[in-house]
């Protein structure tokens, strides 16, 4: 709901001039955001959504309505995430169209009806789904929906949802067996952030709204699927706040030439060291094998080893060797 907010903080400095007038649709949009988080807060309160002895779907006509507030607020939120992209959007259109008139029931019926269907059908989708069971066996107490980090003041970040100790993200896809490396290592980034431990993460999952699938790892299990050198979470964490709080280079800003240099030391400084006996690419000790080609075995799987031209390419992987 942060996003609702913002316009009160914001309206003059994307509308200058406009002097807070009623006609300036900005100072609208403030007023009808604060109407509209109380409406969602009284709607949701009143549905007791919490009460995990009543279903997760309700009646029509009240599904109906918190899904017209819940895309509008998503409108508000591309406002706060991305501003310029906000004057396209239906809602600053109507707004703009005759601000001296608007009300809150004219926001809530700028959805089209195909937009509500879509989001009512996605939550038809979590009555017999994995998500269902996961909700009858937490507490509220339990649920931390929109969690932010340790490490989100230095990076913007905060996540779906996590519930005993699980984090999820929600994606509106169909798909199940397909997930882009973005998606991955965004679940592993937020799992990283949390370098109190606040959340007691032990595993990261996705929830795909359009396939009513629940998908979930240990986060043990996740680290070694993406092949990470360092499995302790504690020190993985460690590690990643100190390049988040590195002094040269915003974490999320790409470097320009002049820090390249600095960059690339205190990676080095960072990077996991391997020892023998361990897979040159990911780091870890080496079940006991027979020699490869007359020469010591250096990878523990054939994707390790195919990994490593491109580790050896970005520079971490300085070494050659007569597997590859």
């Amino acid at each position: 709901m942060t996003a609702l907010g913002v316009l009160s903080c914001q309206e003059r400095a994307l509308a200058p001039g406009l002097g807070g007038r009623r006609t300036d649709p900005y100072t609208v949009l403030a007023t009808l955001g604060r109407d509209l988080m109380t409406a969602i807060t009284e709607l949701v309160a009143n549905l007791d959504l919490d009460n995990r002895g009543l279903p997760i779907v309700r009646v029509d006509e009240d599904e109906e309505r918190l899904a017209r507030m819940l895309l509008v607020a998503a409108w508000y939120a591309l406002l706060y995430r991305v501003p310029f992209a906000f004057a396209d959007t239906p809602l600053f259109q109507a707004v703009s169209a005759d601000p001296t008139t608007f009300t809150l029931s004219m926001m809530l019926a700028i959805p089209h009806r195909h937009l509500v269907d879509d989001v009512l059908a996605q939550l038809d989708l979590t009555q017999d789904s994995h998500l269902a069971t996961l909700r009858a066996a937490s507490t509220p107490e339990r649920c931390h929906p929109g969690p932010t980090f340790d490490g989100s003041r230095r990076v913007t970040a905060d996540a779906d949802l996590i519930v005993d100790g699980l984090l999820l993200d929600f994606k509106s896809t169909r798909r199940v067996d397909n997930f882009s490396q973005a998606t991955m290592q965004q679940l592993l980034g937020y799992a990283l952030m949390d370098f109190s431990d606040r959340y007691e993460i032990d595993a990261v999952g996705l929830f795909l709204t359009r396939a009513g699938a629940l998908i979930s790892w240990p986060i043990e299990e996740y680290l070694r699927l993406l092949g990470a050198r360092r499995r302790d979470l504690g020190e993985f964490r460690a590690s990643f706040a100190a390049l988040l709080a590195y002094p040269g280079c915003p974490a999320d800003i790409v470097p320009a030439p002049e820090q390249r240099a600095d960059v690339d030391r205190l990676l080095a400084e960072l990077a996991t060291r391997i020892g023998a006996g361990c897979c040159s690419a990911c780091g870890h000790e080496l079940d006991e094998a027979p020699l490869s080609r007359g020469q010591a075995r250096r990878y523990c799987s054939t994707h390790c080893r195919s990994r490593a031209p491109t580790l050896r390419r970005h520079g971490w992987l300085a070494v050659a060797s007569a597997e590859d």
